[in-house]
Protein backbone atom coordinates (compact mmCIF):
# COMPACT_ATOMS: atom_id res chain seq x y z
CA UNK A 1 0.00 0.00 0.00
CA UNK A 2 1.37 3.41 -1.01
CA UNK A 3 0.78 5.41 2.19
CA UNK A 4 2.32 8.63 0.85
CA UNK A 5 -0.08 8.63 -2.09
CA UNK A 6 -3.01 8.02 0.25
CA UNK A 7 -1.92 10.95 2.44
CA UNK A 8 -1.93 13.25 -0.58
CA UNK A 9 -5.35 11.97 -1.59
CA UNK A 10 -6.75 12.49 1.93
CA UNK A 11 -5.53 16.09 2.01
CA UNK A 12 -7.11 16.78 -1.37
CA UNK A 13 -10.42 15.27 -0.30
CA UNK A 14 -10.45 17.26 2.94
CA UNK A 15 -9.56 20.61 1.35
CA UNK A 16 -12.08 20.13 -1.45
CA UNK A 17 -14.97 18.87 0.68
CA UNK A 18 -14.46 19.54 4.39
CA UNK A 19 -13.36 23.15 4.88
CA UNK A 20 -16.85 24.18 5.99
CA UNK A 21 -17.69 21.33 8.37
CA UNK A 22 -18.19 23.86 11.18
CA UNK A 23 -18.58 27.61 11.48
CA UNK A 24 -18.70 30.36 14.08
CA UNK A 25 -17.79 29.57 17.68
CA UNK A 26 -17.49 25.84 16.94
CA UNK A 27 -14.27 26.59 15.05
CA UNK A 28 -12.65 27.45 18.40
CA UNK A 29 -13.30 23.96 19.77
CA UNK A 30 -10.62 21.38 18.87
CA UNK A 31 -12.93 18.62 20.17
CA UNK A 32 -15.76 19.74 17.88
CA UNK A 33 -13.43 19.88 14.88
CA UNK A 34 -11.98 16.49 15.78
CA UNK A 35 -15.44 14.94 15.95
CA UNK A 36 -16.50 16.56 12.68
CA UNK A 37 -13.37 15.44 10.80
CA UNK A 38 -13.72 11.92 12.18
CA UNK A 39 -17.36 11.79 11.08
CA UNK A 40 -16.49 13.08 7.62
CA UNK A 41 -13.66 10.59 7.17
CA UNK A 42 -15.85 7.76 8.45
CA UNK A 43 -18.84 8.54 6.26
CA UNK A 44 -17.16 9.28 2.94
CA UNK A 45 -13.72 10.91 3.24
CA UNK A 46 -11.56 7.82 3.64
CA UNK A 47 -13.54 5.86 1.08
CA UNK A 48 -13.02 8.67 -1.46
CA UNK A 49 -9.29 8.82 -0.71
CA UNK A 50 -8.74 5.06 -0.90
CA UNK A 51 -10.96 4.66 -3.97
CA UNK A 52 -10.65 1.07 -5.23
CA UNK A 53 -8.00 -0.11 -2.75
CA UNK A 54 -10.51 -1.59 -0.31
CA UNK A 55 -13.42 -4.01 -0.38
CA UNK A 56 -15.23 -3.00 2.80
CA UNK A 57 -15.15 0.08 5.05
CA UNK A 58 -16.71 0.05 8.52
CA UNK A 59 -17.22 2.94 10.93
CA UNK A 60 -19.86 1.79 13.40
CA UNK A 61 -17.50 1.53 16.38
CA UNK A 62 -18.00 2.66 19.98
CA UNK A 63 -15.78 5.26 21.64
CA UNK A 64 -14.07 2.46 23.57
CA UNK A 65 -12.99 0.76 20.34
CA UNK A 66 -9.38 1.15 19.28
CA UNK A 67 -10.44 2.04 15.73
CA UNK A 68 -12.66 4.81 14.41
CA UNK A 69 -12.70 3.33 10.92
CA UNK A 70 -11.67 -0.06 9.59
CA UNK A 71 -11.31 -1.60 6.17
CA UNK A 72 -10.05 -4.71 4.42
CA UNK A 73 -7.93 -4.68 1.30
CA UNK A 74 -8.30 -7.10 -1.58
CA UNK A 75 -5.78 -9.47 0.02
CA UNK A 76 -7.82 -9.86 3.20
CA UNK A 77 -5.62 -7.63 5.37
CA UNK A 78 -7.46 -5.74 8.10
CA UNK A 79 -6.63 -2.08 8.80
CA UNK A 80 -7.85 -0.44 12.00
CA UNK A 81 -7.66 3.36 11.69
CA UNK A 82 -7.48 5.78 14.62
CA UNK A 83 -8.38 9.32 13.50
CA UNK A 84 -6.66 12.23 15.27
CA UNK A 85 -6.69 15.95 14.54
CA UNK A 86 -4.17 18.62 15.49
CA UNK A 87 -4.59 22.40 15.45
CA UNK A 88 -1.24 23.74 14.24
CA UNK A 89 -2.04 27.00 15.99
CA UNK A 90 -1.49 25.35 19.39
CA UNK A 91 1.89 24.82 21.03
CA UNK A 92 1.29 21.36 22.42
CA UNK A 93 -0.96 18.40 21.75
CA UNK A 94 -0.45 14.91 23.22
CA UNK A 95 -3.14 12.53 21.92
CA UNK A 96 -3.61 8.99 23.23
CA UNK A 97 -3.30 6.26 20.62
CA UNK A 98 -3.79 2.75 21.99
CA UNK A 99 -3.31 0.50 25.01
CA UNK A 100 -0.02 -1.41 24.83
CA UNK A 101 -1.76 -4.68 25.66
CA UNK A 102 -4.51 -4.17 23.09
CA UNK A 103 -1.93 -3.45 20.39
CA UNK A 104 0.17 -6.48 21.38
CA UNK A 105 -2.87 -8.75 21.14
CA UNK A 106 -3.96 -7.19 17.83
CA UNK A 107 -0.51 -7.66 16.30
CA UNK A 108 -0.44 -11.39 17.01
CA UNK A 109 -2.21 -11.58 13.66
CA UNK A 110 0.18 -10.57 10.87
CA UNK A 111 -2.77 -9.56 8.69
CA UNK A 112 -3.75 -6.80 11.12
CA UNK A 113 -2.42 -3.25 10.88
CA UNK A 114 -3.13 -0.40 13.29
CA UNK A 115 -2.97 2.88 11.35
CA UNK A 116 -2.84 6.42 12.66
CA UNK A 117 -4.58 9.08 10.58
CA UNK A 118 -3.33 12.39 11.99
CA UNK A 119 -4.76 15.49 10.30
CA UNK A 120 -3.12 18.85 10.98
CA UNK A 121 -5.12 22.01 10.28
CA UNK A 122 -5.35 25.74 10.86
CA UNK A 123 -8.38 28.00 11.11
CA UNK A 124 -7.90 30.70 8.46
CA UNK A 125 -10.49 33.25 7.35
CA UNK A 126 -13.28 31.34 9.02
CA UNK A 127 -12.62 27.99 7.35
CA UNK A 128 -10.62 24.87 8.16
CA UNK A 129 -7.49 24.60 6.04
CA UNK A 130 -5.84 21.19 6.16
CA UNK A 131 -2.07 21.56 5.89
CA UNK A 132 -0.71 18.09 6.52
CA UNK A 133 -1.74 14.55 7.28
CA UNK A 134 -0.08 11.33 8.27
CA UNK A 135 -1.63 7.99 7.38
CA UNK A 136 0.78 5.33 8.55
CA UNK A 137 0.95 2.10 10.53
CA UNK A 138 1.86 2.84 14.13
CA UNK A 139 5.18 1.03 13.65
CA UNK A 140 6.21 3.71 11.13
CA UNK A 141 6.19 6.32 13.91
CA UNK A 142 9.64 6.64 15.43
CA UNK A 143 9.89 6.20 19.18
CA UNK A 144 11.42 9.66 19.60
CA UNK A 145 7.97 11.16 18.90
CA UNK A 146 6.02 8.68 21.04
CA UNK A 147 5.74 8.11 24.77
CA UNK A 148 3.98 5.75 27.19
CA UNK A 149 1.40 7.09 29.63
CA UNK A 150 0.43 5.52 32.96
CA UNK A 151 -3.07 4.36 32.12
CA UNK A 152 -3.95 0.70 32.64
CA UNK A 153 -1.14 -1.49 31.29
CA UNK A 154 0.27 1.60 29.57
CA UNK A 155 -1.01 3.88 26.83
CA UNK A 156 0.99 4.78 23.73
CA UNK A 157 0.78 8.51 23.10
CA UNK A 158 2.16 11.01 20.62
CA UNK A 159 4.60 13.06 22.69
CA UNK A 160 3.92 16.30 20.77
CA UNK A 161 1.78 16.41 17.63
CA UNK A 162 3.90 19.31 16.34
CA UNK A 163 6.88 16.97 16.04
CA UNK A 164 6.16 13.80 14.08
CA UNK A 165 8.95 11.56 12.81
CA UNK A 166 8.31 8.73 10.37
CA UNK A 167 10.63 5.86 9.48
CA UNK A 168 9.26 3.98 6.48
CA UNK A 169 12.02 1.35 6.75
CA UNK A 170 11.21 0.37 10.34
CA UNK A 171 9.74 -3.13 10.46
CA UNK A 172 7.06 -4.30 12.87
CA UNK A 173 9.21 -6.85 14.69
CA UNK A 174 11.93 -4.30 15.54
CA UNK A 175 9.34 -1.74 16.63
CA UNK A 176 7.49 -4.20 18.85
CA UNK A 177 10.71 -5.43 20.46
CA UNK A 178 11.59 -1.83 21.26
CA UNK A 179 8.12 -1.40 22.79
CA UNK A 180 8.72 -4.42 25.02
CA UNK A 181 12.09 -3.01 26.17
CA UNK A 182 10.56 0.41 26.86
CA UNK A 183 7.75 -1.18 28.86
CA UNK A 184 10.22 -2.98 31.12
CA UNK A 185 11.81 0.39 31.92
CA UNK A 186 8.39 2.02 32.28
CA UNK A 187 7.13 -0.65 34.70
CA UNK A 188 10.31 -0.42 36.80
CA UNK A 189 9.74 3.33 37.12
CA UNK A 190 6.09 2.80 38.04
CA UNK A 191 7.05 0.26 40.71
CA UNK A 192 9.45 2.83 42.18
CA UNK A 193 6.68 5.43 42.28
CA UNK A 194 4.29 3.00 44.00
CA UNK A 195 6.90 2.16 46.66
CA UNK A 196 7.30 5.88 47.43
CA UNK A 197 3.52 6.25 47.73
CA UNK A 198 3.23 3.19 49.97
CA UNK A 199 5.92 4.58 52.26
CA UNK A 200 4.23 7.97 52.39
CA UNK A 201 0.86 6.52 53.38
CA UNK A 202 2.48 4.17 55.86
CA UNK A 203 3.78 7.26 57.64
CA UNK A 204 0.36 8.87 57.32
CA UNK A 205 -1.19 5.79 58.96
CA UNK A 206 1.22 6.11 61.90
CA UNK A 207 0.28 9.76 62.22
CA UNK A 208 -3.41 8.95 62.54
CA UNK A 209 -2.79 6.01 64.85
CA UNK A 210 -0.91 8.27 67.27
CA UNK A 211 -3.22 11.25 67.00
Amino acid sequence: MNYQSIETSILNVLNQNAQHLLEGAALNSPRSIGDAVQEFMSSKGLSAALQSLTIDIKSDFTRRSMEDIAFEDKNGNYFAVDVKTHNEGTDFNMPNLISVRRLAEFYKNDNNTFCILLVAYKIENGIINYHKCYFRPIESFKWNCLTIGALGWGQIQIANANKIYIDTQQDRKTWMLTLCDLLQQFYDTEIGKIEVRKTWFSEMSKYWQNK
